[in-house]
């Protein structure tokens, strides 16, 4: 199956074993060095590049970004994580858990794991990032 994934200039250098296989399997990987040159930017450059070839090409993501409907979409798919959670903890321990951690990235673990406790207020849910050496060293995870 032939496709193109935009990626950030960043997010490429990040993810090498990844962009090794996309290739390995007939990707065509396209660096996006605009603005930050990472998920946002490779995002906004596909959304750009959809109009121009609908009638060949569909805009796919796996984030929790872009214009609706793509982020209920990926709550929708990545949703099972939070019910098996749910229904695992509950089966073993007979009672919610007080805390829901999750990295946030680009978003679909932490949607997909938050979504089945959003109405329960006793279950605090906390997104985190890697902090890496810290906000003032260029060597983090931070925008």
């Amino acid at each position: 199956l032939k496709c193109r994934i935009y990626m950030g200039t960043k997010d490429i250098e990040r993810q090498k074993p990844n962009v090794f296989r996309m290739k390995l399997m007939g990707a065509e990987v396209i660096s996006v060095k605009n603005g930050s040159g990472t998920l946002k930017d490779a995002c906004n450059e596909a959304l750009r590049d959809w109009p121009a070839s609908y009638k060949t090409s569909h805009y796919m993501i796996g984030t929790a970004a872009g214009p609706h409907p793509y982020p209920t979409m990926v709550r929708e798919f990545q949703r099972i994580i939070g019910k098996e959670t749910k229904k695992q903890i509950l089966e073993q321990e007979n009672k919610l858990p007080d805390f829901i951690i999750a990295c946030v990235g680009g978003g679909p673990n932490a949607i997909g794991i938050f979504s089945d406790f959003i109405k329960n207020d006793e279950v605090r849910l906390i997104g985190v990032e890697p902090g890496g050496k810290g906000i003032n060293t260029g060597k983090h995870a931070a925008p």
